[in-house]
């Protein structure tokens, strides 16, 4: 996390004693990335986070991937995945997948169970609805158009909030998320060219305790599903203070870089994971050259899949294949893709895209999962060549 908060109470000098009321000391607990040697927050419990009274092994929803074969350009219509709505955990239907990342979608209308992934960061974004992110730092509220990004092991509980359905895209890693490097300094300030900082960032403000005893918590780990049962609520931190933590930032935030002629999508990176990036597409003023075509070019990225999900406004390159809000398109490396017949010299003279869209680019491919091929509009692919197959 690029920079320092702390929340509640916690001591003047770290591992020192800190004691409660009753004289008993608080239970520290460091959270920390790459084994002590990278950003860490440092945690105070009133009961012991290590007390476990029972483990079993967890089955979750069954998914499976398959490669896609044969290579062609994907539309997925994710809010035909509107039913049974679930939980924001255990109710995601797995639409793209390879080793490094996974991607699904979500329609949920209540509570999570209490859950930890270690196996790597999640970004959520919330498409529509509100949420409330309950965990060991606070409760972290996000509403459409949020990005929520919560670190590997934090214990959480997501809480479809408001009075419309929680719409939400997870991106799981089997690493770590944050912001570009290159928008960074060595001590890790935004610089004056990212296209958001450290004011757009949002946090924990004050501890979430609660009572309880004999609390279940599912894990997501590298080897499969536990349930824990928990002596104690792990909702007891009284404060904590670090570079860790669960933070939201909203896609309204950014700030878009423009150009004359057509910028690439590196302008649009907003996070980077293991072997993948997240971009943000956002209303813009496009090109100002005089011969400027605001729609891109075609392209080949010979490196990765582009995937991108359209979550509002008109996406102009797109028009007449068949995109709308919560779509999905996976234009995958051995693939040439750009704008659909005709849009090239429609776009000459626009100077303004209203558009919203989520891209990931991933360096290895990615499979189709089940619920990917029952959404799928198996027309997309022919959509450039005007004919019906």
């Amino acid at each position: 996390m690029p920079y320092y908060r702390s929340v509640g109470e916690v001591p003047r000098k770290r591992h020192t004693q800190f004691r409660q009321p009753d004289g008993s000391l608080y239970a520290e607990e460091l959270m920390g990335q790459e084994g002590f040697s990278s950003d860490s927050s440092l945690l105070y419990h009133r009961a012991m986070p290590t007390a476990i009274v029972a483990a079993e092994e967890f089955d979750p929803p069954a998914w499976t991937r398959t490669p896609n074969r044969p290579l062609k350009p994907r539309h997925l219509r994710t809010h035909k995945l509107d039913t049974p709505r679930a939980d924001p955990v255990l109710g995601r239907a797995h639409l793209l997948a390879n080793d490094d990342v996974r991607i699904s979608y979500v329609t949920a209308d209540r509570p999570s169970p209490l859950y930890r992934n270690a196996v790597g960061d999640e970004c959520l974004y919330v498409e529509a609805g509100a949420l409330r992110v309950e965990s060991t730092f606070g409760v972290l509220d996000a509403t459409a158009g949020d990005y929520v990004i919560i670190p590997t092991s934090v214990i959480h509980r997501l809480v479809p909030t408001g009075d419309e359905p929680l719409r939400l895209l997870a991106i799981e890693a089997t690493g770590h998320i944050g912001p570009p490097k290159r928008y960074l300094s060595v001590r890790g300030q935004f610089l004056e060219h990212s296209p958001y900082c450290e004011r757009d960032l949002r946090g924990p403000e004050t501890p979430l305790v609660e009572d309880g005893t004999d609390v279940e918590v599912l894990v997501q780990h590298r080897r499969g599903w536990t349930r824990h049962v928990y002596a104690s609520h792990p909702f007891d931190v009284v404060g904590w203070d670090g570079h860790l933590y669960p933070w939201a930032f909203s896609i309204h935030d950014f700030e878009p870089i423009t150009g004359r002629v057509h910028q690439p999508p590196p302008v649009h990176q907003t996070f980077q994971g293991p072997n993948f990036v997240i971009c943000s597409f956002v209303p813009r003023k496009v090109d100002y050259h005089p011969l400027s075509i605001p729609v891109p070019y075609n392209h080949h990225n010979v490196d990765s899949d582009e995937l991108l999900f359209y979550t509002g406004g008109n996406y102009e390159a797109r028009r007449g294949s068949g995109i709308e809000q919560g779509s999905m398109s996976l234009h995958p490396s051995g693939f040439t893709h750009g704008p659909q017949p005709g849009a090239a010299e429609r776009s000459i003279g626009i100077d303004y895209f209203d558009e919203l869209a989520v891209m990931v680019d991933t360096f290895r491919p990615l499979d189709l999962c089940d619920a990917a091929l029952s959404c799928e509009d198996t027309g997309y692919a022919w959509t450039w060549s005007g004919r019906t197959l």
